[in-house]
Parts: structure tokens; C-alpha cells; sequence
């Protein structure tokens, strides 16, 4: 894990209540807020969990939209939001087992958002900015309906999450993408240590620019542990990366196009690339040789340690609230 947070404070009362809220401009609209714990029950309207709280449902139907404010944390599983989820600085939300047919978008220093066999709309990471925590979005098994935009963080996709639109970060800590799809483009731009895509598919155009700690496509590389390359079913480029670029095991149904990257990159003999490779790479003895990088420390580590810290503090918070009353 790459850093750790404070655990939160523990609640020791819970907080439930209803009440009219009018933005400017706006209709009212009935919102219920929720602290603690809560079950199968349907809210028929928008769902709201109040700073620094937490709240935990199971099997939880929400016909509105959620809002979880600074601080706060939203641990669902098995539950049916009809509307978007919002998530404040801080904030956290995690969904296992669940639909949440609106969009997902974690705030400027958004703690983070962790789906697990879970299907949402587009989800949108916003730039870091001022803030001091640096969010995160880890996906297993998911399925997202639209874009993943991030601009901060970890954002890793795992365990064939599928996203139907394009993948783009900017100014990440790392991007990765692990045994999963991605219909549209992908492209990762300054990432602070790179990006790694192993056993995956992307249909659209790749894009890998600017990356710090290096560009991984596929096993052997020193940025994480793979199995195997991927399918490519467009371009893929990659240019200015520092770090090193390892290109090993993939189907590129088009051009591999390799600019200003220092040191140069390394393209295995075991590749199949349609379009064929334009732009500087090492000669076949030195990619060779980038196999034995495979032993190197891994920059990127695997698994969610980080949701599962917020998440096992904020269900303990949740019952220490005790039942939201929501029905």
C-alpha cells in the first residue's frame, strides 16, 4: 500500500431525518439523510450522508440522487440507486453488488470510489488541486456505462471491469488497466509513475504521453506483474515517457508509433503489430534482455488496501450509529 490515512472517529449517535431542501433555481426536493445502518427498504427520494459520517446499507433501493458529503462514507452492497452519485472531499463510496444508474463523480480531493461486481454510468475523477489526499478509483468486475475521466490518484481497472466509452487520465499517480475492456480510446497523460495494461482489449486509439515512471504494455516490465500482453484494436502510441517503455506479448491491429521516449523502448520479437513499428526503439538483443525486469521491485501495487481501510472503519462506524431508520 502506498500510503495510509488516520482512521475516523467512531459515532457515537445516530442522526435521521427529513427535510425540504431548494437549490437556486431549483425545484424542492425531499432528501433523507442517513447515518448508521439500513436494509431492504426503498427511499423514495434523494439520499444524503452528512460530513464526517458514515453510513452502511444492504439491499438498499434509492430512487433519487446520493450525495456524500466531506468527509463522509457510503458502503453499499446489493443495493439500486436510480440517480448519480456525488462525492465530496474526502468523501468515500463504496459499492459492491449494486446498479447505480446515474454517474459517479468523486470531488477534487475525493477520497476514493471502489466498485466490485458493480454497474454505474460514466465515472469522473476530479483533479487533485490544493487538496492533501490523493484519491483513488479501484474497479473488479465492474461495468461502467460511459467514459472514465480521472485526474488524480490510482486509478486501476481489474478483474474484467468493462467500460463502454473511452478511458482518459491526466496528471494520475499511475493508470492501469488489468484483464478488462475498454470499448472506446484509451489515453493516460502525466502520470506521476506511468501506467501498466496487461491482459486486456482496447478497441479505440491508445494514447500514452508524458508518463514519469514508465509505460508497461504487457508482461516483463517493471512497473507490475502480468500474465499476458493484450489486443489492440486500433493505433497505439506513446511518446515522451521517462522510465522506460516495455511493449511485450500484444496484437496491435495498426501502428506502434514510439516518440522521444528515454530510454528507448523495448519491443519484444513475440509482439504481432499490423501497421509495424515507426519511431526509435532498442535493438532485439537489449528487449530481450528486459525480461529479467519482471524481478524488479513493482511500482504498482495490486489489491485495494486502501478502500479496504476506509471501508472495515466506516461500516464499524455505521453500527457503532446504529439503524438510519430509513424503513
Amino acid at each position: 500500500m502506498r500510503r495510509t490515512v488516520a482512521s475516523l472517529a467512531l459515532v457515537s449517535t445516530a442522526v435521521l431525518f427529513s427535510t425540504l431542501v431548494a437549490a437556486p433555481g431549483a425545484r424542492a426536493d425531499l432528501v433523507t439523510h442517513c447515518v448508521g445502518t439500513g436494509g431492504a427498504v426503498t427511499v423514495p427520494n434523494d439520499l444524503f450522508v452528512p460530513a464526517g459520517q458514515s453510513c452502511a446499507l444492504t439491499g438498499t433501493t434509492v430512487t433519487g440522487n446520493i450525495s456524500v458529503a466531506a468527509g463522509a462514507n457510503l458502503v453499499v452492497t446489493g443495493g439500486r440507486f436510480s440517480g448519480e452519485v456525488q462525492v465530496a472531499a474526502d468523501g468515500y463510496l463504496d459499492a459492491t453488488d449494486t446498479t447505480v444508474g446515474g454517474g459517479i463523480e468523486l470531488a477534487s480531493g475525493g477520497y476514493g470510489v471502489f466498485l466490485k461486481n458493480a454497474r454505474s454510468g460514466a465515472v469522473t475523477v476530479r483533479a487533485k488541486g490544493s487538496s492533501t489526499i490523493d484519491s483513488f478509483l479501484y474497479t473488479e468486475r465492474a461495468t461502467i456505462d460511459g467514459t472514465v475521466t480521472a485526474g488524480a490518484g490510482e486509478v486501476r481497472l481489474d478483474d474484467t471491469t468493462q467500460v463502454t466509452g473511452n478511458v482518459s487520465s491526466t496528471g494520475t499517480y499511475y493508470t492501469d488497466v488489468h484483464d478488462s475492456f475498454v470499448d472506446g480510446t484509451l489515453s493516460v497523460l502525466n502520470s506521476a509513475t506511468g501506467s501498466v495494461v496487461c491482459g486486456s482489449a482496447v478497441r479505440g486509439r491508445a494514447t500514452f504521453s508524458g508518463n514519469l515512471g514508465g509505460v508497461q504494455l504487457g508482461p516483463n516490465g517493471s512497473l507490475d506483474s502480468c500474465a499476458s500482453g493484450g489486443y489492440w484494436g486500433r493505433e497505439v502510441a506513446i511518446s515522451n515517457t521517462t522510465g522506460g517503455v516495455r511493449v511485450d506479448d500484444n496484437i496491435i491491429d495498426g501502428q506502434l508509433t514510439l516518440t522521444a521516449n528515454n530510454p528507448v523502448a523495448r519491443v519484444a520479437a513475440n509482439n504481432r503489430i499490423r501497421g509495424g513499428v515507426v519511431g526509435d526503439q532498442a535493438p532485439p538483443s537489449a528487449a530481450k534482455s528486459a525480461a529479467t525486469l519482471g524481478k524488479a521491485a513493482k511500482a504498482h501495487d495490486a489489491g485495494d488496501s486502501r478502500a479496504q481501510e476506509r471501508r472495515t472503519d466506516a461500516v464499524q462506524e455505521a453500527k457503532a450509529a446504529g439503524d438510519a431508520g430509513l424503513g
